[in-house]
């Protein structure tokens, strides 16, 4: 006798696959130039509400066309159920994240004289952020948050230190706007991947007398928090640099 396919376990990869296309949409809409970021916020949150009940639906037909029971798409509910924990586990991981960082997006290594933006600043437009830095408010989150974010002290010259960090920022995918070699000064911006919010990141590089110093300052454009987000750019950027 032919069996017939659980209309359970087919709504629930329905409803999973249509919120893993909205969740994807939900950055790359943004990125394109589609809609806001907050509306790519609103359409992400909408997603993940979406995979819970995709994870409920596949989960009931799972059940109802498990073996022996004259149903087919046992083996769909399964992957509505494995596609459903997927696309929740990504803002999940990322609301936990937020919460164990502070509500900051003004990362430096020199927090009593952050380097100072200048080529980067016809590029941010009149919503971003702002460059002045807020000094203590953020500075003992920050040191408190991100202890290891200290300038990179090298014996190396300064000019070879320059030409370092330019490749640095280079490789890491950064586009470079200004690269100052006699003020030893570089800023450039950096583009995230899903959503496409653009970071701008100065670096700034000081002669001692056995050696140079190495201070770096990133910032986003929009945002409150960052995740955490400036804090990683600048460990990847002086580990290249440090290599």
């Amino acid at each position: 006798m032919e069996k017939h396919w659980s209309i359970v376990a087919i709504a629930g990869f329905v409803v999973a696959a249509i919120s893993v296309a909205a969740a994807i949409a939900s950055g790359f809409g943004h990125r394109l130039g589609w809609w806001d970021f907050r509306q790519g916020f609103a359409i992400l949150k909408v997603a993940f509400f979406g995979g819970v009940l995709a994870l409920v639906l596949s989960a009931v037909g799972a059940y109802l066309a498990r073996p022996g029971q004259g149903l087919q798409g046992f083996a769909l509910a399964l992957c509505g159920i494995v596609v459903s924990i997927a696309l929740a586990f990504v803002p999940l991981s990322q609301m936990r994240k937020a919460r164990s960082v502070p509500p900051i997006h003004d990362i430096t290594t020199d927090t009593d004289n952050p380097p100072g933006f200048a080529a980067v600043l016809p590029l941010r437009g009149s919503d971003s952020n702002s460059i002045v830095y807020a000094g203590s408010a953020i500075a003992d989150q920050q040191r408190e948050a991100y202890p290891d974010i200290q300038p990179l002290i090298t014996n190396q010259p300064d000019d070879v230190v320059f030409e370092k960090a330019l490749a640095a920022a280079k490789s890491l995918g950064w586009q470079i706007v200004s690269a100052d070699a006699p003020a030893k000064r570089i800023e450039a911006t950096d583009t995230t991947f899903w959503f496409g919010f653009k970071d701008d990141v100065v670096i700034r590089i000081t002669a001692l007398p056995e050696g140079a110093r190495v201070d770096v300052r990133s910032i986003s454009r929009v945002g409150r928090s960052d995740v955490g987000a400036n804090a990683e750019r600048i460990r990847k950027f002086l580990a290249n640099v440090s290599q």
